[in-house]
């Protein structure tokens, strides 16, 4: 079945700067920054990057951090913790969002 996401897509990420290089060389060294060791560690921040592929499911993403999280030792469990972490939070803000709709109705029925 044809798809619009082909993983060996993954592999021509680096090719973004092709047609705006000035533009996707900043992005790069801005990417690069931000996964560098700081206040988190590089593992910590692989498996937020994990978490919010999930949360905003992005393919490309997901194969990439998994295997990058695999490279750093982690393993099955701790991967799908983070998966729950974003799934939970992602259905909280819809729940958080029912507030909208009860005050709405307060307001048209009351």
């Amino acid at each position: 079945m044809e798809t619009y996401y082909k993983p060996e897509d993954l592999k021509k990420f680096g090719e973004i700067t092709e047609w705006q290089k000035q533009l996707g060389d900043k992005f790069f060294e801005y990417y690069g920054a931000v996964f560098e060791e700081g206040a988190l560690t590089k593992r910590e921040k692989s498996l937020i990057a994990l978490a919010v592929a999930h949360a905003i499911q992005c393919p490309y993403c997901i194969d990439a951090y998994t295997g990058d999280l695999l490279n750093k030792g982690v393993d099955e469990e701790q991967m799908m913790e983070a998966v729950h972490v974003a799934g939970a939070i992602r259905g909280g803000a819809s729940l958080a969002h029912s507030v909208q709709m009860m005050n709405q109705v307060k307001e048209k029925l009351m």
